[in-house]
């Protein structure tokens, strides 16, 4: 069974085109919606939650878990992966989004000048300049936070006049400076994309989560046959816990189909 977890919606667009790419196998969507959003919370509390989540996804029954939101893959994957697995969860495994994107992006790019919009929190921790200069020494990485982005989504605001003012405030200092890549360093920000892909007047290239990290886990489990745990049921739980009629509608826009979620307490 495969986990994918998010701090509220956003880690839908990874889901939805993940469970496409595999669909023989069992998953479980965790949202953790009544604490979101996590962009702004500090890296030893997005830490602490994460953790939680991934307890309970591994009591579930999953072995491996994708942590499909940027914020929580820059803040706490690496201590996931290098100190809490291996005491706790010998032979299972967190992957996060950040470096298939940076990889793609890198490959993607011909002038080495990469943008990434993110969470104030992703931005911080600078994961994404880490990840791309690992790629290509050569890289310049050009940073903007977008904070108030990932809100205006799980309000279903994202079409709205007002939002559409913020986005491009978001976006005007990046005008005039020499990238041809850019990556959507948030999984809500797909919702964003005509709108970010116009501003630049189709300029820029633009990497964003879902296929991408789909892509990038079929070829995972390919290399990785133990988490090859194919199921006939081919069951999709979806958890939250934040309201789940809420969740429910908001999931929708996602995914394109109804759903029905079960409210949980980490």
């Amino acid at each position: 069974m495969i986990g994918v977890f998010d701090s509220g919606l956003g880690g839908l667009a990874v889901f939805k085109e993940v469970t496409k790419a595999l669909p023989n196998y069992d998953y479980i969507y965790l949202g953790d919606n009544a604490r979101a959003p996590y962009g702004d919370l500090s890296q030893d509390i997005i830490y602490q939650y994460t953790q939680q989540a991934v307890d309970y996804l591994f009591a579930q029954g999953c072995s491996l878990i994708i942590l499909a939101c940027n914020t929580v893959s820059a803040e706490a994957l690496r201590k996931l992966q290098q100190e809490y697995l291996p005491n706790k969860y010998p032979g299972k495994n967190v992957l996060g989004i950040i470096r298939p994107l940076s990889e793609i992006a890198a490959t993607a790019s011909v002038n080495k000048n990469i943008a990434v919009l993110g969470t104030q929190s992703t931005i911080s921790s600078n994961a994404y300049q880490v990840e791309l200069q690992e790629q290509d020494k050569n890289i310049q990485v050009i940073q903007q936070a977008c904070p108030l982005l990932v809100s205006l989504v799980e309000d279903s605001k994202e079409k709205t006049e007002s939002s559409q003012s913020i986005l491009f405030n978001y976006l005007a200092p990046l005008v005039g400076q020499d990238f041809d890549t850019l990556i959507l360093g948030c999984t809500h920000y797909s919702f964003f994309h005509d709108q970010i892909e116009n501003f630049f007047k189709k300029r820029v290239k633009i990497i964003e989560n879902g296929q991408i990290i789909a892509e990038k886990l079929a070829d995972y489990i390919n290399r990785h046959p133990e988490f090859s745990e194919t199921s006939t049921k081919q069951q999709k739980t979806f958890l939250t816990t934040g309201d789940s009629q809420k969740f429910d509608q908001a999931a929708e826009k996602f995914l394109g189909q109804k759903i029905q979620s079960q409210q949980i307490k980490l």
